[in-house]
């Protein structure tokens, strides 16, 4: 029930972000304090999947490496990289939101990628994707605990199919667990 609630909140402050300003790239939300916590600052590297995530001191997020294809994306900013077996690969970021909840020591991160566009051997995969990343920080400041929520929606373009939109059941994705660590330098 606290996770419902949880979520609930996060859209909520998600859709009154939204209409406040259309032009930012990412929005953050400090609840039951006044900053971004210290301890939270720098970078986090999840142990699957390969996602890392970096803040800053303000609690907004200068770049993250995403699951698909390993790629650093920062807000508001499209990547371009060349792929291995040729073509390339473009990323285009979405709105990108953070929230954190002082009492509970809960950190809410959604990373969204508004278009993706990769090239592999003549075959193409696009689409978009959003991904929710909702748990408790440790009390030394060390631990992430999430649970990770994705929503693709993939269309591919091969020799057998074009405009295939892969298929994708709401009601049918499950979460996934994940713990972040804070990397010393």
């Amino acid at each position: 029930m606290k996770r419902i609630f949880l979520i609930a909140c996060f859209f909520l402050v998600l859709f009154l972000g939204n209409c406040q300003d259309h032009k930012k790239s990412i929005e953050v939300t400090i609840q039951g304090g006044e900053q971004f916590p210290d301890f939270l600052v720098g970078t986090w590297k999840a142990d699957k999947g390969g996602w890392e995530i970096v803040f800053e001191p303000d609690g907004k997020i200068s770049s993250a490496v995403i699951s698909l294809g390993h790629v650093r994306i920062k807000p508001g900013q499209t990547t371009i990289i060349p792929m291995k077996l040729g073509g390339k690969g473009v990323f285009k970021p979405g709105m990108w939101t953070v929230q954190y909840l002082h009492q509970q020591r809960e950190l809410i991160v959604e990373i969204a990628i508004e278009n993706f566009h990769t090239e592999l051997n003549g075959e193409i995969v696009r689409g978009n994707t959003r991904d929710i990343f909702i748990g408790p920080v440790s009390n030394d400041g060390n631990l992430w605990w999430v649970e990770r929520y994705t929503f693709p929606e993939y269309i591919v373009d091969t020799e057998t199919y074009q405009d295939y939109k892969l298929p994708f059941d709401p009601n049918e994705n499950p979460w996934e667990n994940l713990i972040f660590e804070k990397i010393t330098e």
